[in-house]
């Protein structure tokens, strides 16, 4: 070949083909995006620092964006002066955090997603009635964790697996039982079958636990899942919905699911081979994120693009009264 041959220097550069399944909906709900803009006006109305308690969500580029911007991320209210406003992350905490606060006669912000307070107020409402309750999720998770303080120390049982639902002690109350928000929505439907068959007496929730937008995210990668060589979970390994969508994915069929947190965290050589790739997004996880993984997908390969919608969304949630005046 001649090196200044034209049609053969056009074919050394021809790219391989791609095809990428995008699910939608994927990437913020309206919890997250919520939250992210209470600690934006909170700055705007106070200037920075604004201390924030816990990852206001988790995903560490939101935690950096925001920390540019001047907030200040803490593990606990001991960390806060006196005279900076605070806010509490979107997981939910305690009631005695607020309750400290208000000792301390602080400016705070709860950014709890109202879906996660809405937990909140059915656990308090069932123990009102002299209902045990079982709480399903993982142990140490900040959501949990926040949900077990609602109440005083035995209000709670934390069921994990389906071997605690059947066999994990539990007193001897009336029961009925709530979930983490960000679940996997079978596992958490295998573990309630198997609450009913030991109890079955146990009263049933007024309403699903398990979050909209939980729900539509992992019925949207099952979508794309079974159609894909490889499915790509944009999200943070502390995340717990999208640790749940790669779970999802493999479960669907898919033969291999993996998470990167980054456009620059992914190799693209190990999509090479592949005729079909998914990509999705965990709850906490900017679209700009996405863009970045496409972008880096880009560079070996040429991509036609498929939006896969299972759900459209449109819920939105009000800031506090204290930011909305």
């Amino acid at each position: 070949m001649n090196d200044h041959d034209p049609i053969g220097q056009a074919s050394m550069t021809v790219k391989p083909a791609l095809y990428v399944l995008l699910a939608g909906p994927r990437g913020f709900c309206a919890g997250v995006d919520r939250a992210i803009k209470i600690v934006e006006e909170t700055l705007h109305r106070f200037g920075p620092p604004v201390y924030v308690r816990h990852e206001i969500v988790h995903n560490r580029f939101v935690v950096n964006s925001l920390q540019a911007k001047g907030a200040v991320f803490v593990e606990e209210l001991d960390e806060v002066p006196e005279d900076a406003p605070v806010v509490f992350s979107a997981h939910g905490v305690p009631k005695a955090v607020p309750a400290e606060a208000k000792r301390r006669n602080m400016v705070y912000l709860d950014a709890t997603c109202p879906l996660v307070s809405k937990v909140h107020r059915a656990a308090e409402h069932q123990a009102a009635a002299g209902r045990h309750i079982l709480l399903i999720g993982h142990e140490g998770h900040p959501e949990v964790v926040g949900t077990l303080g609602q109440l005083p120390p035995g209000s709670f049982t934390l069921i994990e697996t389906v071997e605690d639902a059947e066999r994990k002690p539990v007193p001897d109350l009336p029961l009925t039982y709530t979930t983490q928000t960000t679940l996997s929505v079978e596992d958490t439907a295998g573990i309630v079958a198997a609450l009913r068959r030991r109890f079955p007496d146990m009263a049933e929730p007024a309403k699903e636990s398990i979050c909209y937008a939980t729900t539509n995210r992992q019925a949207a990668v099952k979508a794309i899942a079974a159609r894909a060589d490889m499915v790509v979970v944009v999200g943070a390994p502390n995340s717990s919905n999208s640790v749940r969508l790669r779970e999802v994915a493999e479960r669907a069929g898919c033969p291999r699911a993996i998470m990167v947190q980054r456009g620059s965290d992914l190799d693209p050589a190990v999509v090479e081979g592949l005729g079909t790739v998914g990509i999705t997004a965990g709850a906490s996880a900017p679209e700009v994120l996405v863009e970045e993984i496409l972008a880096r997908l880009r560079e070996r390969f040429t991509l036609t693009l498929e939006e896969v919608v299972v759900a459209q969304e449109t819920v939105t949630f009000k800031l506090p009264a204290a930011l909305a005046k």
